[in-house]
């Protein structure tokens, strides 16, 4: 998947647990070699070049595929894993592996867990605090979320990997684009997807959207350093900050 992966278990590390961080960790490299557009083997590679039709594709991939529909649909078409002919669901597959790579452990017994995809994070349990980072100067953070239960943190925008996220419709950047969209939801698969989903939109649409959105929360800065939030984001807000942190602890 093109990133790096990192698991905190706090409380039981008895054998149970440290079972679940194997199979957790077996999962995601399971993953990767199913969903990886960039491996010429990766079973979405062979149906992106008509070698393989979904039902000859593995149940993982079947549901991925159903679940990029699910987004797609709830979105109104900004989210999208095919462009231009092509097929690539990693604006999903992503936050769909952590959640379920983060469930194994939780089921397992781990009274609290982050698992940490290129710093989109599924949790539970906790106290846990994560900072959502400021885009436009590298090293600081805007605020930070505080989580006592199960919940989601995804984060999309062009400050660590460019422009990456284009509008479905154009095969552009959005005019009004979003430095970053930080995206609270129960589960990583949707948090992942709609913040993908909101960076497509640009700052406008996204607001708006956002805001309706059952499930979820936001918060966005905007390419001049602005910031806005939806209406429940401060409930889960400890404080803003400038001062260097890393995202999660």
């Amino acid at each position: 998947m093109g990133t790096v992966f990192s698991f905190d278990v706090r409380g039981d590390t008895g054998p149970r647990t440290r079972t679940a961080l194997a199979a957790a960790t077996a999962w995601l490299h399971h993953v990767d070699e199913e969903f990886s557009p960039y491996r010429p083997g990766s079973q979405v590679s062979r149906l992106a070049r008509g070698e393989l039709t979904p039902d000859d594709c593995s149940p993982e991939v079947r549901e991925v595929l159903r679940l990029c529909a699910d987004a797609e649909l709830r979105s109104g078409g900004w989210f999208s894993a095919r462009y231009a002919g092509g097929l690539d669901p990693t604006g999903l597959v992503k936050g769909w592996a952590v959640e379920r790579a983060a469930a194994m452990l939780h089921s397992a017994g781990a009274p609290a867990v982050c698992v940490n995809g290129g710093g989109d994070v599924q949790l539970h349990g906790g106290p846990w605090r994560v900072g959502v980072a400021d885009p436009l100067r590298p090293g600081a953070v805007m605020t930070v979320v505080e989580v006592r239960d199960t919940l989601a943190v995804a984060t999309s925008g062009p400050a660590e990997r460019g422009c990456h996220i284009l509008d479905p419709r154009t095969g552009a950047p959005p005019a009004d684009a979003l430095a970053s969209v930080t995206v609270l939801a129960r589960g990583l698969t949707d948090a992942d997807a709609w913040a993908t989903a909101a960076c497509a939109m640009g700052a406008d649409r996204a607001r708006g959207w956002l805001e309706d959105l059952q499930g979820a929360e936001a918060f966005a800065v905007t390419s001049d350093g602005g910031t806005w939030q939806t209406r429940g984001f401060a409930r889960t807000r400890v404080g803003e900050t400038g001062a260097a942190s890393g995202r999660t602890g």
